[in-house]
């Protein structure tokens, strides 16, 4: 049985104090995790694998006891929080089975393939990248069809042993403890920043491996989002509550499974912090969920549901379920 983890008070890691509102409660949560699990049992087949119900249903980290949202910046936020040394037990726990994560790499590459595009035209030329939470290689997959040399490192060694079967070069362990004899041209966190216990650190070490005027790719949960939709599925009518558990559901946005949620504000101020500045923000939506064991009505449901926000996103990226943030590393 897993231990339940030990808490702490939490604060603003971005402008460093405690004036927060606060956006879910316990109550809250547990009511939002219900429903994920109500919205999937209708989509998914009967007798899908345990381990396929990652990442949909089931979270690597505990559901919060409450969400608070910064009175500056509007960063979301546990508080309290699990303690920092806990995440990492959190993150090296078994992986799932061979055939689960062989999946899940081809299921994320169709959809990493754009990120690897945008990142090798915001970097201007080819070049070297690093990418943090490497986890099945899929973005090490595509970056190397944009002609990119790619790297990664990750936490969880089982899982690396699978990237490693793929051909690509990883790194066991956190980015603090790994080293490098050289300069990247780009560090990219996709999907893993949201998760880390110390944000601001990571981009410290990354600022100190990107090369002068290198790029630094962010992909984050939309806090911003998450607060504004929730809003509606609370209080909103019908066909607005329909529509927000819709966005909730297929952007792995209900009961909040993430450290924290930046808000653009709050992650332009801390890349402005910690030496770089912001050249290109994408809106987005969460990569495809659905499987063999996806019914298919709902994966139909899905792509269409995704599609229309991806189009709304284009237009107001600021106002997506997900973002991407590129910036440079300032030379001075």
């Amino acid at each position: 049985m897993t231990p339940l983890p030990v808490y702490e008070l939490s604060h603003c890691i971005v402008c460093g104090h405690t004036d927060a509102d606060v956006v879910a409660r316990q109550d809250d949560v547990r009511a939002e995790v219900e429903a994920l699990w109500e919205f999937h049992q209708r989509r998914l087949q009967v007798g899908t694998p345990a381990d396929r119900l990652m990442d949909r249903v089931a979270f690597s980290e505990h559901p919060p006891f409450r969400l608070v949202s910064c009175t500056s910046c509007g960063l979301i936020y546990r508080n309290p929080a699990e303690r920092q040394y806990e995440l990492a037990e959190i993150y090296t726990r078994k992986a799932p089975a061979p055939d689960s994560l062989r999946s899940l790499h081809e299921t994320q590459l169709r959809a990493v393939r754009g990120q690897a595009a945008e990142l090798r035209r915001v970097m201007g030329r080819g070049g070297s990248v690093l990418e943090v939470g490497s986890y099945v290689g899929a973005f090490l997959a595509a970056a190397k069809g944009e002609g990119l040399s790619a790297e990664g490192v990750d936490i969880s060694p089982e899982v690396n042993r699978f990237t490693r079967s793929l051909g690509f070069a990883v790194h066991d362990g956190q980015l603090d403890a790994a080293s490098f004899d050289h300069a990247f041209d780009a560090l990219a966190i996709w999907n893993t920043f949201d998760q880390l216990p110390d944000p601001r650190g990571t981009l410290s070490q990354a600022a100190a491996l990107v090369r002068p005027d290198g790029v630094l790719a962010l992909r984050v949960p939309n806090g911003d989002f998450y607060r504004a939709t929730r809003r509606r599925l609370v209080s909103g009518n019908r066909v607005a509550r329909v529509a927000a558990r819709q966005a909730l559901a297929q952007n792995n946005l209900f009961g909040f499974p993430y450290r924290w949620g930046f808000t653009p504000r709050a992650l332009r101020t801390l890349l402005d912090q910690t030496g770089f500045d912001v050249v290109r923000v994408r809106g987005d939506v969460l990569v495809p969920i659905a499987d063999e064991w996806t019914r298919t009505w709902a994966r139909v449901e899905e792509m269409s549901v995704k599609a229309a926000m991806r189009m709304v996103a284009r237009l107001r990226p600021l106002s997506a379920p997900w973002i991407e943030i590129y910036a440079r590393r300032r030379s001075g």
